[in-house]
Parts: structure tokens; C-alpha cells; sequence
């Protein structure tokens, strides 16, 4: 299985790299081969038919007949391409279930993309029921084969915890991995554990791009940290309440406990432009007690 996978991804690399289109002999002998059955014909094809190459006309439907055939033979290959079909609703109708089921497929089989995908989708509850236990066993998978994103995942959830206990240095060792292999978000996050941990700290205002891209990206623990310099006009930036309560929401929605108790605070007391609610506060207060356990 895995030396088929591997002759398919290379045919489908010299066909990008060294040819414009399938000519009409190549189209007529992978036709041939996909009606004979040959799995590795069915993927060329069903790939022909998703790119409009051969002097086929781009048909999603039909790519998405020939991935299955393919798949119903077992091949992994297929199989990963066929669930981001049903993922995207691409020459299928869209269904999130059946986009899992042929991801667990491959993954099974050793695909690791399809390990990253799957764990993702289990992390989110996409197309089946959230199971971070799940997740951390999909990522470590992929991990373990070198997978920087999956590393770089489980390096943040190991980090922030929620569903799984922390352990940072555990968390560390998989944002090193994913660092040496050029993730730009690990390589981000290891500068801030690094440089500030948790303490807010002047030098960092020479850094200040970093933090607000890891920031945009989602990382609650960049939010925070922004949402502190905006409050106290620190680390290059200038004192915005607006923003700093922006920042906090944002953090403390994904679920940072300190940025709730931030808000709660916040709430209780009042911030410059910000007025007092104190049913926010107890709102705030009830949802970092609820973190905390």
C-alpha cells in the first residue's frame, strides 16, 4: 500500500512539475486502466477530472466517482482525497461525517495527513463528537512522523490545558520539534514562553510584530499578553482600553482563565472608557472559577 501511494504521488509530481496537460494517448491508456480497475489509473483520472487536465472539462462529480472507486479498493490515497471532497462539498454534497469516516480510513492506514485532519476534526467535533483524548492520539501519530503542525498542536494543548492536563515541559518538547522544522507559529510561541513566560515585560516591544501575529492567529496566550500591553500602555505600544478589552474577550472567549479574571476585574471596577457591569463581572468570575476545574 504504501509503495502504491508513493509511485501515485510521484506520478502526480512529474505531472506538475514537468508537463502542461495530459495528452490525448496518456488520457486514453489511464481511461483504459481506471474501467479495468487499476486504482492508480482511477486516482490519475479522478485528479484529471478535478483539474480539468487531458482536455477533460472540470468535472468535481466525476473526480469524485473515480476518488471512490478507488477508495472501495482500499487505497489510502483516495481515501484522503475523497473526505476532503465530502468536506469541502466538492462533486458531493457536503457531509462532515462521511469526510471523518474516509479520513479514519486513511489514518488508519497510515496516512498523515489524514492523521492531522482527523485529529482536528475531533479537537473541533467536526463530523463527530469533540474527544480531545482522540485528538492528542491522532496528532501524536502524526507528530511522531514528523508532522510540524501536529506537533505545534500538541504543543498547545499540553500549554493551556482545558481537557488536558498541563504539562509544559512536555508542551516545549513538541514546539522545539515543530520549530526545527520551520513552523513559523511554534518558532513564535517558543519566543514568548522565552522571553516573557507570563510576566510582562519592557524588551518586548522590539518583538511586538511576533506577538500580535501569533495574537491574529488565535493563540489565546498572545491575546492576553496584548490585551495587557493595551491596558497599561506597555511593550511598545500605546495605552487603548478599547482594544486591551478586545484583546481580553477575545482570550478569554477561547478560554484563558486569566484573561476572565481580567474581564471580571475589569467589569467590577470600570476602565477608562469601559463602565461598570457588575452582572458582567459575576458572569466573568463564575466562567474563570468553572476553568479552574
Amino acid at each position: 500500500m504504501r509503495r502504491d501511494i508513493a509511485w501515485i504521488a510521484m506520478t502526480l509530481a512529474l505531472c506538475a512539475n514537468t508537463c502542461l496537460a495530459l495528452n490525448s494517448d496518456d488520457l486514453k491508456l489511464i481511461m483504459q486502466g481506471a474501467e479495468r480497475g487499476s486504482a492508480s489509473s482511477q486516482i490519475l483520472l479522478a485528479v484529471a477530472y478535478l483539474d480539468g487536465d487531458g482536455g477533460l472539462a472540470r468535472e468535481p462529480a466525476k473526480a469524485a466517482y473515480w476518488f471512490e472507486q478507488a477508495a472501495i479498493q482500499g487505497n489510502a490515497y483516495a481515501e484522503e482525497r475523497l473526505g476532503d471532497l465530502y468536506e469541502q462539498g466538492l462533486g458531493v454534497s457536503a457531509n462532515q461525517k462521511l469526510a471523518f469516516d474516509w479520513r479514519v480510513k486513511a489514518a488508519n492506514r497510515g496516512v498523515v495527513q489524514a492523521q492531522l485532519k482527523v485529529g482536528k476534526m475531533c479537537l473541533e467535533g467536526g463530523g463527530v463528537a469533540k474527544d480531545t483524548d482522540q485528538a492528542i492520539y491522532w496528532f501524536r501519530r502524526a507528530a511522531t512522523e514528523g508532522n510540524a503542525e501536529a506537533q505545534y498542536l500538541l504543543g498547545k494543548l499540553y500549554h493551556y490545558g482545558g481537557d488536558v492536563e498541563v504539562d509544559r515541559a512536555v508542551a516545549r518538547s513538541w514546539f522545539e520539534k515543530a520549530a526545527q522544522q520551520g513552523h513559523e507559529g511554534a518558532i513564535l510561541l517558543l519566543n514568548l514562553i522565552e522571553s516573557i513566560g507570563y510576566q510582562i515585560d519592557e524588551s518586548w516591544h522590539n518583538r511586538l510584530p511576533g506577538l500580535k501575529k501569533l495574537a491574529d492567529d488565535g493563540d489565546l496566550e498572545a491575546e492576553y499578553q496584548l490585551a495587557q500591553r493595551y491596558e497599561h500602555g506597555i511593550g511598545g505600544v500605546k495605552k487603548d482600553p478599547a482594544m486591551a478589552l478586545d484583546w481580553y474577550r477575545r482570550a478569554a472567549t477561547g478560554g484563558h482563565p486569566m484573561a476572565m479574571k481580567a474581564l471580571a476585574q475589569i467589569y467590577a471596577v470600570g476602565l477608562d472608557g469601559v463602565a461598570r457591569d457588575p452582572d458582567a463581572a459575576e458572569a466573568w468570575v463564575a466562567r474563570a472559577k468553572a476553568a479552574a476545574h
